[in-house]
């Protein structure tokens, strides 16, 4: 247990990066590729002459005679994560044949983030002069990626988890004619505050005063932010398997000193790096699509879960933001000892029935 719970906190895409050539033995039409912006203005002002796209395909698209594609699916991964980590834990659940999401009669198109994975981001050498992103700038970057870097101008789902999952719900108010579906998992349609923005700001804070962060401008990696992460673990994990995992206080420091050691042990190019991390969480601060919602005309389902720590589903947020879609409605499913807090998103069997129902009414 405690290595999956470390695994999915920190490590999903690193330690499970070499099962992606298992995937694509799996799927033969796995292509990964690159798309290059040109000049790309984020809503700072500030201008990368040359903005890297990486994404992965799966499945063939299909077109109409109009020429348009008809099965296309866009998957969004979570913060500090990238592609890799949705085809790790989704691939066996939902791509193979006669499951939802079927490679043989989809295209799915699985990008990496700016600031994620093999996409443009500070650790690439421009560090804190990187330009400052945000999540409008982000789902923009996707958009361009779609339809002029593969050709797509039709989606027949857009499915996120979790900053995905915000991301869900603006495509949907920024592009509301390009799809039939969507489904923001662990997600709440309203600006980050309260809890969930405390502690996003304490691991910003903790970051920026790292001694060795050097305002960013540092060669070898600030490592006493480390130190936050475990409360990173209290938030995204549910609170039954932490204690399962720690019922002691012995197992308790054991659990807290292989979170850091885990971070700590990273190359400093990937997710752990100090600005990566810091961009990443800074970027939801322009995350607002509450007063947008009455725009989404797609069939929409957004699934949270009970055992959420970072998403308070008991204020109604999300019910209330749903009264504003026509075609939409929410779900929240209990908790149980066999669920996962936040992360329950990357264990589809909770919630692929509710992706089938969503296929189902909107074709």
């Amino acid at each position: 247990m405690r290595l999956n719970l470390t695994r999915l906190f920190f490590l999903v895409v690193l330690a499970l990066g070499a099962f992606c050539g298992f995937v694509s033995a799996q799927n033969s039409t796995q292509k990964a590729g690159d798309f290059i912006v040109h000049n790309f203005r984020f809503q700072s002002g500030e201008v990368l002459p040359d903005l890297h796209l990486h994404y992965v395909t799966l499945g063939t698209p299909k077109r109409d005679a109009g020429g348009h594609v008809t099965n296309a699916v866009l998957l969004l991964h979570a913060t500090n994560t990238n592609g890799n980590a949705i085809l790790v834990n989704l691939s066996g659940q939902l791509f193979g044949e006669g499951q939802p999401l079927d490679a043989t009669k989809y295209y799915l198109i699985i990008p990496d983030a700016i600031g994620h994975g093999a996409s443009s981001k500070p650790s690439d050498g421009l560090r804190a002069k990187f330009p400052h992103y945000g999540y409008n700038d982000m789902v923009e970057a996707q958009h361009r990626l779609v339809t002029e870097g593969l050709g797509v101008d039709h989606l027949r789902l857009v499915i996120g988890l979790s900053m995905g999952g915000m991301h869900t719900w603006l495509w949907g108010e920024k592009y509301p004619d390009m799809m039939d579906a969507l489904m923001p998992l662990v997600s709440q349609p309203v600006q980050i505050a309260g809890h969930n923005f405390l502690w996003r700001r304490v691991i910003i804070e903790t970051i920026r005063n790292d001694p060795e962060w050097n305002g960013g401008d540092y060669i070898k990696q600030p490592s006493h932010w480390h130190l936050i992460l475990p409360m990173q673990q209290i938030m995204v994990n549910s609170r039954a398997r932490l204690y399962a995992t720690a019922p002691t206080r012995e197992k308790a420091n054991e659990l807290f000193n292989n979170i850091v050691s885990a971070a700590q042990n990273v190359g400093p190019t990937l997710v752990n790096d100090a600005n990566n991390f810091l961009y990443a969480y800074e970027a939801s601060s322009d995350y607002d699509p509450e007063p947008n919602l009455g725009k989404i005309k797609a069939h929409l389902l957004s699934v949270n879960f009970a055992d959420d720590m970072i998403n308070a589903n008991e204020l109604g947020v999300v019910e209330r933001a749903i009264a504003k879609i026509p075609n939409a409605r929410s779900v929240t499913v209990p908790a149980s000892d066999q669920s996962y807090g936040h992360f329950n998103s990357l264990h589809p069997d909770i919630w692929k029935a509710y992706l089938i129902e969503l296929l189902q009414s909107s074709s």
